[in-house]
């Protein structure tokens, strides 16, 4: 590893490794789902402003969200943390360890920001696994200012870049009639028969899906008891495609099964949107390409060709169409374990994501380094300050 800076910055995540670590494993024991994360969201922000990072909580009208700032320089470079758990299963998406990460390379950059030249601001940014913090933040401000913005996640293996599918998700409702099932079946309109007929629809349209395209979702609720006709059913589903554009035609004809099956039973339907689309990601090849060097120099190791490649969604993804961004993956060796088992969440608080969750902190923070002594790299960033009210420039 080089001498100087990154040098230093290593040194910085080495002399907080035992807090990080606690902090990491804090957040795992405490889940809390998506706008709810007070605890994980104020222990982050405490353990930035014991650096001097000035703080500004609840920022964008979100309470769990908040950005910590160091640094005068004139290029800003931001780092996310997520700390969302999932329903039931808590951190089996291993947000721990992003948080901890984000922490980590605040801190190894505290230090170093006015020398370099440069501000850091770790953000905050609830509801990852839906609500998509962070795309509320970037309408409202939050991102204004930053050049390049990264952050780190677990996987079962290290990758450069984690795929992403654009996606939508909403609930979907029907309202029927109910009725004594066996007495007055004629005076009732089944709402769960309504479901039925569109998860019947959505199987027979998979078979025209374009590369690429997903729709997944379960039934949340379908009735009271057998005796009676069910007059509420509800629905949560996610749509899935490669990019914006063929999300919007893809979730039309998945919308057009959800309306058959209101259109067979006579019951009403309702669409109710659970956060923005996320989009696809486009990461910055120059910055992957600085992140990878200084990973593989701590060790990391990125399989070529990349193992476990297969998409998910995140809203970092938008943040990736108006700025310069990265998304590697950390891999904590959790196989068979993948992401959203419980099995996968005991893996996000051991040894080897302790280790992968310190890496993560050090490859960032000697990345943010590369972008402010890097000549060319450096203006090339400088010159994309975002502006969410100028359309990103």
């Amino acid at each position: 590893m080089d001498r100087g800076p990154k040098q230093a910055a290593i040194g910085e995540v080495d002399r907080h490794d035992e807090a990080l670590v606690a902090l990491s494993h804090r957040i795992h024991a405490n889940p809390e789902c998506s706008f709810e994360e007070e605890k994980a969201a104020a222990w982050c922000a405490e353990a930035l402003a014991s650096a001097g990072f000035a703080i500004e909580s609840g920022v964008c009208g979100l309470a769990t969200a908040f950005r910590a700032r160091i640094g005068s320089g004139d290029l800003v470079l931001g780092i996310c943390c997520e700390y969302d758990a999932l329903p039931e299963i808590g951190h089996a998406c291993g947000h721990n360890i992003i948080a901890a990460a984000a922490v980590g390379a605040g801190l190894a950059l505290a230090p170093l920001a006015d020398a370099l030249g440069i501000g850091i601001e770790v953000l905050g940014t609830p509801a990852e696994e839906g609500g998509g913090g962070k795309i509320t933040m970037l309408e409202q401000g939050a991102f204004d200012g930053l050049s390049a913005a990264m952050m780190v996640h677990p996987w079962p293996t290290e990758l450069i870049q984690m795929p992403c599918l654009a996606v939508s998700h909403y609930d979907v409702r029907y309202h029927g009639q109910a009725a004594h099932a066996s007495a007055f079946p004629e005076r009732g309109v089944n709402a769960a028969d309504a479901i039925t007929i569109a998860q019947v629809a959505i199987g027979l349209l998979r078979q025209h899906a374009p590369a690429g395209a997903q729709v997944h979702g379960i039934v949340t609720r379908g009735g009271q008891a057998p005796n009676i006709i069910p007059e509420l059913a509800e629905a949560k589903y996610y749509v899935r495609s490669p990019d914006l554009a063929s999300l919007e035609a893809w979730d039309e004809k998945v919308r057009r099964c959800f309306e058959a099956g209101a259109l067979a039973t006579g019951s009403s339907l309702e669409f109710l949107s659970q956060g923005p689309a996320y989009s696809h990601f486009t990461p910055d090849v120059e910055l992957a390409a600085c992140y990878q060097a200084n990973a593989e120099r701590l060790g990391r190791i990125f399989p070529d060709p990349p193992e476990h490649a297969v998409p998910a969604s995140t809203d970092m993804a938008n943040v990736s169409l108006v700025m310069p961004a990265i998304h590697p993956t950390l891999g904590i060796d959790s196989l068979p374990a993948v992401n959203h088992q419980a099995a996968f969440a005991a893996h996000c608080a051991t040894p080897v994501a302790d280790r992968a969750m310190l890496d993560g902190a050090k490859a960032m923070a000697c990345t943010v380094i590369d972008a402010a002594t890097n000549e060319a790299l450096r203006r090339r960033l400088s010159a994309h300050r975002y502006r969410h009210d100028a359309d990103g420039a």
